[in-house]
Parts: C-alpha cells; structure tokens; sequence
C-alpha cells in the first residue's frame, strides 16, 4: 500500500467532520488537539482509531512535521473487525496506539480538575481580597455579574483513575514479547478498541465540560464588558492615596493577572493586551519608584552561601541535604514561581515535604549548641533559605530584624521556634491535629491499635522530643499552609514574591498585637472571659460563677502570608487554658482585622465546646444556639423585614451557608459600627450580640440616645444590676461576719463594672 506524504502545517481533519478511515503513521508527527490541551502522534500511531465508535471526529488532527500515512478506508466497524482477523500484526499497532492515547487524555483529565478547582479557588480568594480592600478602605466594592452562582467544579460522572493502569498493562502487554498470543483472539482486540474508544469519547467529554468552566471562570478576570476583577483592582488602585500601604500588593495582584494567559481566555488576546497597555502605560507616568536606592543595599557577608550554611548545621546525617540543594537551585531558575505547571508544582511539594524534614534536623541542633550561625535563626524564624530567593534587600532586612527576636512567650506571644521550645520545656502541651486529636488521645490510640506497647505509650507521654515531633508533623505543616493563603502555590520557603508588602510594616510584633487586642477588647470586653467556680474558696462563693480572663496564645509561623487561623479555643481538655491563635509572622492583610476575625472564630468555637452536643439547641441558651435558630429560622421570623431576609439569603449564598461564618461577618459588623454606633445588624442578631457580647459600660452610655437600643440597654442594665447586687450583699455579709473577702469575689464586682 502506498502511503500518502502530508506537509507541515497540514490539517487532517477538525472536529465534527466524518470518520470514514483510519490512518497509520510511518514517518513524522501530527498533533491531536482536544478541549484545553494537545498530544502529539508519531510513527506507529494511529489515527482515529479512538473515535471508532464515533460518526464523527471530536478530535483535530495537524502536521506538525511532514508525515507519511496509511489510510485503512472505514465504512463500518465490521470493516474494522475483518481487518483486524486478516492482518493481525495491524492490530498490534491499532491496540498499542489506541492505549497510549486514552492514557494520556485521562492523565489530561486528572491534572484538568486540579487547574479547575485551583481557579476556581484563586477566583474566590482575588474577589473576597477586593471587598475587604474596599470594606477597610470605606471603597463601595463592585460586584461581578453571577459569581454568586457560580460553584467549584464537580464532574457529574466520577472519574474512574484505574483505567489509567488497566490501558498501561494493556500497552505494556502489547508491547511485550508474548503479544501474539493475545491476536490470535480478533474479538477481544475489537473487544479492547471498542470500550478504548468509549473511554476516550467519555474522558473527552469531561474535557470539554471543565474547558467550558475554565472559561467561564476567566471571564470573571476578562470579559467583554470591562466588568471584571482586572477593571475591579485597577480601579482600585487609582482610588487608594499615593502613600497607602496596600498599593504594591494591589500593583502585584493586578500583574498577576494580566501575566496568567488562563484568566484571559475568554477574551480575544487583543482586547486584554489593550487593556494591560493601558494600564501601564498610565502606571509609567505616575511611578516614581527609586529603583536604584532599592539597588544598594548590601548582601552581609556572613549571609553568603546561605544555603550552604544551613545544610552543614543539620548535619551530614540530613539524608535530603543533595535532594534540597538541588531543589532549591531548580527553583530559583523558575521564572514563574506560583505556575501551575505540573512539574513545578511536583517540585514545591517536594521542596516543601524537605523543608519540614530540614526544620525539625535545625531545630533539634539548636537544642544541643550555642553556636548557631545566623542563617540557621533566619531559616528557623522567616523560612529564609537563600539570599538569591529572598532578595537582597529582603535578606538585609530580615538579617537586622534578627536581634529583635526574643522570647515573648510571658506575653502569650510566641515564634514558632519559641513556641516548640515551650513545647520541649513542658510549658506548653502539643496542639491537637487536624483530627482533633491532642498528643494523649494520639498515644491511646496507637496504643489501642497495637502499634505502641503500654511501656511505650509512658515513655512517649514524658518524652519531650516526641511531643516536638507531635507538633511538628501535624500542626506545622498544616497551618503553615493555611496561614500563607495561596494554597494551591505554597512552598514554605521564604521568596522576594512571597513579600506582597514592606517586611517592616508586616511584621508581626508583641505591640501591634497588644495594641489590636486592646481594640477589640474596648468593645467587646468579654470576649476572652470565662465563667467558672472559685473551688478555693467554695464554702463563701459557692455556686456563683465568676469570670476569669484568658487570653488567646498567638502562635507566629515563619511565612509572609495573609490568613490566620483559629486552631484551637482551648488548651487540651482543661477549659481555663488559653486558646492558640495562628498568623503569619510576616501578615500581609490588616492585623487588627484579622485579628477582630479571630476572636470572632474565638468566640464561635469555645460556645460550641462548652455546650458540647447541644451547642445549637435552643432550648438551652447559648450564643452558638440562638444564633443558629436566628440563621436556621429566618424565612419564618416575623421580626425580621423582607429586606434583612434578603440580606440573611446572600450572605448565606457567599457563605455557603456556612453559619460560623455567617457569624464572623455579623460579629465583625457588631464590633466595628454598632460598637461605634452605627447599625449595621437587624434587631434579631441584635440582640443576640448584646446578650452574648456586650459593650463597655462607656460604649452604653454613648448608645443611651439611640432609640434602637434603648430595650437592649435597659435589660443589660437591669441584669447587671442584679448580679453586681448580689455580689455586694454577699461581700457585705462577709464583712458583717467577720470573713475575708476572697480576692475572686472584688474582681468578679470589677467584672461588672466594666
């Protein structure tokens, strides 16, 4: 049979033309193009013979280098069945090809879903940004046009990922040395081709729906009508003054999309590079950065090699030393640092399952030493690596914050190397993981399975390096993630593009923290408090609860991220231990804000500890209880108006119906403006808020003139006047008896003063 010659550039067939014929390749290659990515054909492949069970071509084919072909004509897929009995070394061919390509579109498939949902998720993380720049701002925030609607993606057929090993045994088997004893049965080659090309039709199909959604999600970033996140930032950025703080992570999110070719693709590339040009080109007449002054700082010489440095304090020991340098030297090639390409997100994994292993090799090193070289404190304090990854100017930076690093653990502040050391020190017990386990219930149930011995499990429960461990294999990884935010490209190490904004003004210190505490605290006085029994002094106060004040441990991760993370509201099982708060040591996102969010979570969390099973049964009054009969009930409330109803339906749709944070938002609402005097919340949360989370006495006394608290202040009054009464007539007949005053008894009156 004599084969047909195609040139480069040829086109085969597109989709929706005829199958008439299979082609075998001899010589050259043609790429085969499906919805959002190609593969490419070469000799022996063949094709359409995925698409025999097809009327049509779904798949297009083009020479991409001069290809000779065979063409096998194919009327019916009985044609197919003949062919495949006389020439049975075809079917070799037919059969190794067929496997090879449904393999790769399933591969497509799977690494598909990942870039769908990692969208979706950046997609969701870049608009929440924007409305809280705006909210912080006092900026009406924009909406985009069906976002609320919009939902991550989920295939409505399940992926079935054994068929990638079951094609690869068949390619292997076909490809071995005993295949002819296979083609000896032509039906159950035709059998193979047959269910092969079903696959392939229905792993095309998936394609084409995340494809249509990839798209759909771009639109969000470029759209015809200019209504979109590029038009949202970069009017943003035009609003924000020149001074403002937040402009260069502005300026960064607003490259970042222009830079990422997915968030254009549902636009013709024209428009968006017009809109981009525009855009810089007004940025160019109002920069007035001075790059050269950034230029001239200088390396500190003993920071030179630092990478070196690091991996010969760990130890020769370290069996990832070479793996990590060589690691670390790829990424720094890597021009796109946070590309979702499969081989770079491969390597951020890598690096980031060595980097733990590298911390707790430094960690323990330190415990042994006093001569510990500067390097090493950075790595174990910032996440610092290499000098050429952090920036010169970065790395001067965090080489002079380096001295003002101290122990502030009596402050309830802690690095996250200080806070491993307390660890150590029994100071402090292990966080509970992601399974709600703390170290204790972790060891029983290793022991109840068998894999510790009782005398295993006492020595584990004294031995303070296996708690370090506990924290640092559970607690660390998972939160050093969360707390850096762009989880789908987080890598632990510390980069230049990591430091959206001024490592100085980010830094996360003992003050700012205090200082956005005392704020939330002014309002909501009662936040951090408990109720409790004095047992030391049970025969005077007996059953009067009294509240005790404790206030959250903040735990410092060694990252420059934007989220926190309320981990745990309590300490163990013991409720009068004071709850961990989790933020990045560089906190790229409004401290106090964050802070308000926390406390918040604070708030939610502890409730629901404390009532256990009946945390939102509202038979037994509680914040989480009522507040969840409020969001649960809203339709039937006759309290609220159609336009809080309304209000309650879309923030339940942002949400995802989520009521904690339901909860947060309304929290954050009842702190910021009605603590100010400002309402923001209907008069149901209203009231839940001033029951639950009362103002200052100064804060009510400002409020006496609003009429739409005038009920609530009158009942808070009234209810604190009673307790404090019965306080002062127990103190009186203890003073009348002759009787100490314990100290519980003044500070619980101090309590009510507040």
């Amino acid at each position: 049979m004599a084969g047909i010659t195609l040139e480069k550039g040829k086109a085969i067939y597109t989709y929706g033309q005829p199958m008439t014929a299979l082609h075998l390749i001899t010589t050259g290659k043609v790429r085969a193009d499906y919805p959002g990515g190609s593969y490419t054909l070469g000799k022996g492949d063949v094709i359409g013979i995925c698409e025999i069970c097809s009327e049509i071509h779904f798949v297009s084919y083009t020479v991409t280098e001069t290809a000779t072909i065979l063409s096998y004509p194919l009327s019916s897929i009985n044609v197919l069945n003949d062919l495949l009995q006389k020439h049975a070394d075809m079917a070799r061919f037919f059969l190794i090809s067929a496997c090879r390509q449904i393999n790769t579109l399933q591969n497509s498939l799977s690494n598909s879903e990942i870039t769908s949902n990692n969208l979706y998720q950046h997609l969701v993380a870049d608009y929440d940004n924007y409305t809280m720049l705006c909210e912080r701002y006092r900026i009406r925030p924009r909406e985009l046009d069906s976002l609320n609607d919009l939902n991550v993606y989920m295939a409505e057929e399940a992926e079935e990922p054994w068929l990638t090993g079951y094609y690869q045994g068949l390619t292997n088997i076909y490809a071995g040395e005993h295949f002819r004893d296979f083609l000896k049965e032509a039906s159950v080659s035709m059998g193979i081709l047959k269910r092969g090309s079903l696959d392939f039709q229905r792993v095309w199909t998936a394609l084409e729906e995340q494809s249509a959604y990839q798209k759909q999600l771009a639109g969000f970033y470029f759209n015809e009508s200019g209504n979109d996140l590029y038009d949202f930032y970069t009017s943003l950025y035009y609003k924000l003054d020149s001074g403002c703080e937040e402009l260069p992570e502005v300026l960064s999110i607003i490259r970042r999309i222009a830079e990422q070719p997915e968030n254009k693709i549902a636009v013709s590339m024209q428009l968006a590079e017009s809109r981009i040009k525009q855009f810089t080109g007004t940025l160019s007449l109002t920069d007035n950065t001075d790059s050269e002054a950034a230029d001239s700082v200088s390396l500190p010489q003993e920071l030179a090699g630092s990478l070196n440095t690091i991996l010969d304090f760990a130890g020769r020991e370290l069996g990832i030393s070479d793996s990590f340098r060589q690691h670390v030297h790829s990424y720094k090639l890597l021009s796109d640092k946070n590309s979702m390409d499969g081989n770079v997100c491969a390597l951020r994994r890598a690096l980031t399952e060595e980097f733990y292993v590298l911390y707790t090799a430094l960690f323990e090193q330190t415990l042994t030493t006093d001569e510990v070289p500067t390097a090493v404190w950075m790595f174990l304090y910032f996440g610092y690596v290499d000098e050429d990854l952090a920036g010169i100017k970065n790395t001067a930076t965090l080489y002079h914050m380096l001295p003002n690093i101290t122990d502030s653990s009596a402050f309830g502040v802690y690095t996250f190397y200080h806070w491993l050391l307390a660890i150590f020190r029994g100071e402090k017990e292990p966080s509970r993981n992601e399974f709600d386990q703390d170290y204790t219930d972790f060891l029983h149930k290793q022991k109840m399975s068998g894999t510790v011995t009782e005398q295993d499990l006492m020595a584990l429960e004294q031995n303070s390096m296996s708690k370090v461990n506990y924290e640092l294999q559970n607690m660390f990884p998972t939160v050093n993630k969360i707390t850096y935010g762009r989880i789908s490209t987080f890598c632990p190490i510390f980069t230049a593009e990591s430091a959206q904004k001024d490592l100085e003004t980010a830094y996360v210190t003992v003050s700012k923290l205090a200082k956005a505490s005392e704020l939330v605290r002014k309002v909501d006085y009662s936040a951090f408090y408990r109720e409790g029994l004095d047992m030391d002094h049970i025969d005077v106060m007996g059953k009067i609860p009294v509240h005790s004040e404790y206030i959250p441990d903040v735990i410092l991760f060694p990252n420059a991220g934007i989220r926190t993370v309320m981990w745990q509201e309590i300490e163990g099982k013991k409720r009068n231990t004071p709850g961990r708060m989790c933020f990045s040591l560089f906190h790229m996102e409004d401290l106090t804000t964050s802070y308000l969010r926390m406390t918040a979570e604070f708030r939610w969390e502890l409730c629901k500890r404390i009532q256990g099973a009946r945390w939102n049964d509202v038979s037994e009054a509680s914040l989480t209880s009522e507040y969840f009969d409020y969001i649960q009930f809203y339709r039937k409330n006759h309290e609220l108006s159609n336009e809080a109803k309304e209000r309650i339906r879309n923030g339940l749709m942002q949400t995802k119906n989520s009521f904690r944070e339901m909860f947060v938002r309304d929290y954050i609402q009842w702190v910021v403006y009605e603590g100010n005097g400002s309402p923001r919340l209907n008069k149901v949360a209203r009231k839940i808020f001033f029951t639950y989370c009362p103002f200052t006495t100064d804060i009510c006394d400002k409020l006496d003139s609003n009429p739409m608290y005038a009920d609530l202040l009158s009942r808070h009054r009234l209810q604190r006047a009673q307790k404090k009464h019965q306080l002062e007539m127990l103190r009186k007949k203890l003073w009348n008896s002759g009787t100490t005053v314990p100290d519980t008894l003044e500070q619980e009156l101090a309590y009510f003063e507040k």
